[in-house]
């Protein structure tokens, strides 16, 4: 090691997690940044007929007669899950058994109905049913301001945090776009994100707060299964932090997560008939292919053509790993994490999973320039010096 790197390095704020990194590791973390920004810039999309959905009525079996849900999905709404989330809703809303009504809608209109975990979880259906949509817009419209709110004050709080609070809001605006717009307010993954994002706006673990943040990822976590990984990686990194109640709590969250599925699932399955159509594994083995089409085709992401918006979403996700503290130690592994399970698991019309990662994906990218400088500094240092 030479004076100048060491001097560099204790000169750097430290919140500025590559100002501090050598010479040589700097140099292999940028050469694989750029390794797999030069993947994304190639790496296949979703097929195009896959993105433009038929009708929910014309997917039903050819000898079965038109059912009046049927009749009525094939007025005005285009994309077959919306269609399907909002019929189930409005049996809801006229009293009939949520399991009952997904199931037989499910079956009715060629959907998988087995395993049990292809019957979504109820909350959003009763919600939908109790409130209305213009219920619904109100409720998600507060929301989102809250989520704007709270972000852009933990922003505002975090060291580092100051001179990005702005664009780093302004993008994560950018980032909840689909859930603004009425139609999409029936997809599960929207409330969802929502809700994980004003979960780790609340979270303070360097004041001891988290018990607001635990009751919105509770919510999260009852509307979609998906929001499993955010409460798993706070119980990890409060234990890691040595907050052993805080950790306690979200392991606690978990478990009744995990009970409220398992009776989830027995309900389910109960409406099961032989001969029901089963899902196709979810077990894909997709690659960095996978992830990029479930979050570009879940965001602003699919104007751009490939070759920008694949190298955009790889910056994105580095661009948290360059804030060294609690918000950016936590949303650089979340997405990490997210971006590695979609490369895995998802089949290519479940698209629509990158909702849920598509905010903090976006809130990376106001850390973007300022990470990149930081490594490149890192690695380009002269290396001049008296070695000590």
């Amino acid at each position: 090691m030479v004076v100048e790197e060491v001097q560099a390095r204790q000169a750097a704020a430290a919140f500025d997690r590559y100002a501090h990194w050598r010479k040589g590791p700097a140099r292999l973390a940028l050469a694989v940044l750029l390794l797999l920004a030069a993947l994304a810039a190639w790496a296949p999309g979703m097929p195009r007929e896959l993105a433009d959905a038929p009708d929910l009525a014309s997917t039903a079996p050819p000898t079965a007669a038109a059912t009046p849900e049927q009749a009525t999905a094939a007025d005005g709404e285009k994309d077959n899950d919306l269609r399907l989330y909002r019929l189930i809703a409005d049996r809801v809303a006229k009293g009939e058994d949520y399991y009952a009504a997904a199931t037989r809608l499910q079956r009715e209109n060629g959907y998988p109905v087995a395993p049990g975990l292809t019957v979504r979880l109820p909350t959003l259906a009763y919600l939908t049913a109790w409130l209305g949509q213009g219920g619904l817009v109100a409720l998600n419209y507060a929301l989102v301001l809250a989520v704007l709110f709270f972000t852009f004050r933990r922003f505002a709080e975090e060291p580092g945090g100051e001179p990005v609070k702005l664009v780093g809001t302004a993008l994560l605006l950018v980032g909840l776009a689909t859930g603004l717009s009425a139609q999409f307010l029936v997809l599960h993954e929207i409330w969802a994100a929502e809700l994980m994002v004003l979960s780790f706006a609340l979270h303070r673990p360097d004041r001891g707060k988290w018990i607001a943040a635990w009751f919105a990822a509770a919510a999260a976590l009852a509307v979609r299964e998906l929001a499993l990984p955010f409460g798993l990686l706070m119980a990890a990194m409060a234990l890691w932090r040595g907050n052993r109640r805080e950790g306690l709590a979200w392991l606690a969250l978990v478990a009744i997560f995990a009970a409220a599925l398992a009776m989830h699932l027995s309900f389910a399955q109960a409406q099961i008939r032989a001969g029901d159509p089963v899902s196709p594994s979810w077990l894909a083995l997709e690659g960095i292919g996978g992830w990029l089409y479930k979050v570009e085709h879940s965001s602003v992401l699919n104007l751009l053509p490939q070759v920008i918006a694949g190298p955009l979403a790889v910056l994105a996700v580095f661009g948290w790993t360059g804030w060294k503290g609690h918000a950016g130690t936590f949303a650089a592994l979340l997405s990490i994490g997210y971006a590695v399970a979609f490369m895995i698991a998802g089949r290519q019309n479940n698209f629509y999973w990158g909702v849920i990662a598509v905010p903090f994906l976006f809130m990376g990218l106001a850390w973007m320039p300022f990470a990149l400088r930081s490594l490149i500094a890192a690695a380009m240092r002269s290396g001049v010096g008296t070695a000590t």
